[in-house]
């Protein structure tokens, strides 16, 4: 009898973890992270590649930032409106395949211009070299564009549909899709830097380009199982009824004059003698039409996330964008110039990646407690708290603040002497910033690196960082928070074009925090953008307590009142996102 209770308890945890690891939710996990590690691995090596072709000038790599950012600042809700206006799995799909696509044909540019880059060179006075750079940049730029697309469908519809209505299920997908960005975000350039290291571009480029391929059958599986196994997922509402619809809906009209012994003409009518209501077909719209269609898109889409009751939270969110105090190279780029090694540089890498995964956990145990809301209050007053020991780090001995230097005596004395204006790194910053060393911390993980030479006091730079690290708990937490407000209130016909909006503001601020990096690109300018960064942040912050403050409002009055009819249905459920 023991052994038949032992049997069935085995034979329970194994029919539930098979379960788990058929569900749609693990196989939609399995799909992100294989897309998610391609998009990393891509994303890095393609600004090394195009810095080593272009003879270790870092032009290449600032056109091909400036391109991709600016794009997406204007077509992110071009492509929004064409998610929201197409079927779920056409969207993945269609997606995925161009995204993959993209970054093979680049791969295999780019090998061909590594091993023929002398012959193309004298060929046409150097014009086919430069014509393959333009292929790959625009190639690239278009797989990035789909990557969005692909982001916005799955990240924001689909783990929507698949969670159903159960927002404690929506929160930790949320959470665990923010997890497998934060570890790939770290291990997959780690992993192309060592092929690329031991190895070659062109091995490095045929490498990923293999990845993709394979990656893209094994996701195209992922995304068909997913689709089967949510049945709720073909049903969009809000899609437009496109023609083949009016042709079926023409032919059962059609049919049932026929069984009323009605003789059906060549040229029926929808407008029968039975009243039948007539359906006018949509009329081709002109040349003038088409060409501003993308204009009316673009402004719409603009209107629309304006009129959004989450409007204030997706700015709040955008600020956070304007600010030198990621986790990226300007970061790093500044913390060299004041003493830090590259092996310490790699750990504070690591301790904040464990800080953004932590933040991620914050998020799923505040909203379970304290509701979506007000996680998203603390979030922001835990954030903005850790920060205030970056601002305390401009004033501490190892600055090298200099409110005397004008952040703009650089560049005017540059522009005057006739040299060039900084260009950008990979990470976005400026080549001033950039030494040798720092180079090496970015492209080769297993270079070694020289200290430098004089002694700076580490007060200021421990202090700095410090802030950046604590402040990820509340950044990532706020953003999932704003995430999943976006998911709740926007409807689903607009989901699409909000997040593609949304996309576009956050760029919008981010292309504003490299531009002022390039005004101020010396050191001692660097604690006046901690400063401006850090404002910024706080502003973004209070745009969210205005939206918290109203909303909240609106639940009190909600909760004052003497009929229940009047209480709005978020209110009822203690699984609210008000609560």
């Amino acid at each position: 009898m023991a052994r038949s209770e032992d049997q069935k308890t085995k034979e329970g945890c194994c029919g539930s973890c098979v379960n788990y690891f058929t569900s749609a939710k693990f196989l939609m996990y399995l799909g992100h992270s294989l897309s998610t590690w391609g998009d990393r691995m891509w994303h890095f090596a393609v600004s090394l590649f195009l810095v080593e072709l272009y003879g270790n000038s870092l032009l290449l790599t600032a056109v091909y930032g400036l391109v991709v950012a600016g794009s997406v600042l204007l077509l992110g809700a071009i492509i929004g409106d064409w998610v929201d206006k197409n079927a779920r799995l056409r969207v993945a799909q269609t997606s995925l395949i161009v995204q993959n696509v993209s970054v093979i044909i680049c791969g295999f540019i780019l090998m061909g211009v590594f091993l023929y880059k002398t012959q193309l060179l004298s060929m046409y006075q150097g014009w086919l070299l430069t014509i393959c750079y333009i292929l790959v940049i625009t190639i690239a730029n278009i797989a990035n564009l789909a990557s969005t697309a692909m982001s916005i469908t799955i990240q924001r519809d689909w783990i929507v549909v698949v969670a159903g209505d159960d927002r404690s299920k929506l929160a930790d997908m949320n959470a665990t899709v923010r997890r497998i960005d934060q570890l790939t975000n770290i291990l997959a350039p780690m992993a192309v830097g060592q092929i690329m290291t031991f190895g070659s571009p062109v091995i490095g480029c045929g490498f990923i380009a293999g990845w993709n391929l394979v990656s893209m059958c094994v996701e195209y599986m992922l995304l068909w199982k997913v689709y089967q196994k949510t049945p709720a997922l073909a049903i969009k509402g809000g899609k437009k009824v496109d023609d083949q619809e009016l042709k079926q809906l023409k032919i059962e009209v059609i049919d049932s004059n026929t069984n009323n012994n009605e003789k059906p003409t060549e040229d029926v009518s929808l407008m029968g003698d039975k009243g039948v209501p007539a359906i006018e077909l949509p009329k081709e719209p002109g040349c003038g039409e088409k060409m501003s269609e993308p204009f009316r898109t673009f402004r719409d889409g603009w209107v629309a996330y304006y009129n959004q009751s989450v409007f204030w939270a997706g700015m709040g969110l955008a600020f956070l964008y304007m600010t030198v105090l990621g986790f990226d190279c300007i970061t790093t780029g500044y913390a060299y110039t004041q003493g830090l090694s590259g092996s310490v540089l790699s750990i504070l890498m690591g301790a904040s990646a464990i800080s953004g995964i932590m933040g991620t956990v914050a998020f799923t145990w505040l909203r379970k407690k304290c509701g979506l809301i007000r996680t998203g209050l603390i979030s922001g007053i835990a954030q903005f708290s850790s920060l205030i020991l970056c601002v305390i780090s401009v004033f501490m001995p190892g600055s090298p603040l200099d409110l005397s230097i004008s952040p703009f005596d650089d560049i005017s004395t540059r522009f005057l002497e006739g040299e060039p204006l900084p260009t950008m790194s990979p990470g976005g910053v400026p080549e001033l910033f950039v030494t040798t060393d720092v180079q090496n911390l970015i492209y080769n993980s297993t270079a070694t690196f020289t200290e430098p030479e004089v002694s700076i006091p580490l007060v200021s730079v421990s202090l700095l960082f410090a802030g950046v690290i604590a402040a990820r708990v509340g950044l990532w937490s706020f953003d999932l928070t704003v995430t999943q407000l976006i998911q709740e209130n926007v409807i689903e016909s607009e989901r699409g074009i909000i997040n593609g909006v949304q996309n576009s503001m956050n760029y919008l601020l981010d292309l504003l925090h490299f531009i002022m990096v390039i005004l101020g690109p010396n050191p001692e300018a660097f604690g006046l953008l901690v400063l401006i960064s850090v404002s910024f942040v706080a502003m973004g912050h209070i745009m969210y307590f205005r939206y918290a403050y109203t909303n909240l409002g609106k639940q009190l009055l909600a909760c004052s009142s003497p009929d229940p009819k009047t209480v709005p249905s978020e209110q009822q459920n203690p699984d609210s996102s008000v609560v």
